[in-house]
């Protein structure tokens, strides 16, 4: 892989994780049960790891601005992010579903990356995979929870659908299309071989859309909003020590 894929693809890495990861602290006092203030507030905490890992990994291997500046300095249509990972906080299924469906994604792209060329990425994929695990395993128990009542499945499956173009997003190929078993079109076919069973079992269709939400598009009113409050505080003095 040539050094501007490269860095393309630990933009997108980071960007998602970052992202998401603000979005999962939202939840954090206001979840459905004490538990799961525990459980997103720790996700979120995780996922801001991983994102401060592969900016490292930018400014350290590939001559990028520090980690902060990557973080709270650029520009919404700088962020590579998923438009998966920026969509608001609006209930419950549609938080679940998208955790399923995001950590679905990350569980098989991370199982991938460790076998990857460039050593650093490799690192961190061993190194997080284990986290990424138990965040899907979270996922899937709430997805068969709340199958288990007409109502809730039904709401579920309206997230499903709603979500499922932006979680297609995920897979869309970068800057350069990179050789199996690293390309997207192959992570994708192993996300849905994972997924899928889970889905059907639990009651749920998959849906048969093939649209997808670029992340390479003109940036969301949903990323422009959650920069503006995430980086508001940098802003004021980047050049303060805390």
């Amino acid at each position: 892989m040539n050094q501007v894929a490269l860095i393309d693809l630990l933009f997108r890495l980071a960007d998602d994780e970052l992202l998401v990861g603000h979005r999962n602290s939202e939840w954090t006092g206001v979840a459905p049960i004490i538990e799961e203030d525990i459980a997103f507030s720790s996700m979120a905490q995780d996922e801001m790891g991983h994102a401060l890992a592969y900016y490292t990994i930018l400014h350290e291997r590939l001559g990028q601005a520090p980690p902060d500046q990557l973080a709270f300095l650029r520009e919404p249509h700088e962020f590579r992010n998923a438009a998966l990972t920026a969509l608001p906080r609006r209930d419950w299924s549609e938080t679940i579903v998208r955790q399923f469906l995001y950590d679905a994604a990350e569980h098989v792209r991370l199982e991938c990356y460790a076998q990857h060329p460039f050593e650093p990425l490799a690192h961190v994929a061993r190194k997080i995979h284990g986290e990424e695990k138990y965040h899907f395993l979270h996922a899937r128990t709430w997805m068969t929870r709340l199958a288990q009542t007409d109502e809730s499945r039904q709401r579920m499956q309206v997230a499903i659908g709603i979500l499922w173009p932006h979680a297609l997003g995920m897979f869309e190929t970068g800057q350069s299309e990179q050789d199996a078993p690293f390309d997207e079109a192959s992570i994708m076919e192993a996300w849905l071989a994972l997924i899928t069973p889970i889905l059907v079992e639990a009651g749920y269709q998959v849906p048969s859309s093939t649209a997808i939400y670029s992340r390479y598009a003109a940036p969301t009113p949903d990323r422009i909003e959650l920069l503006a409050a995430m980086q508001k505080v940098y802003r004021i003095d980047p050049n303060a020590e805390w």
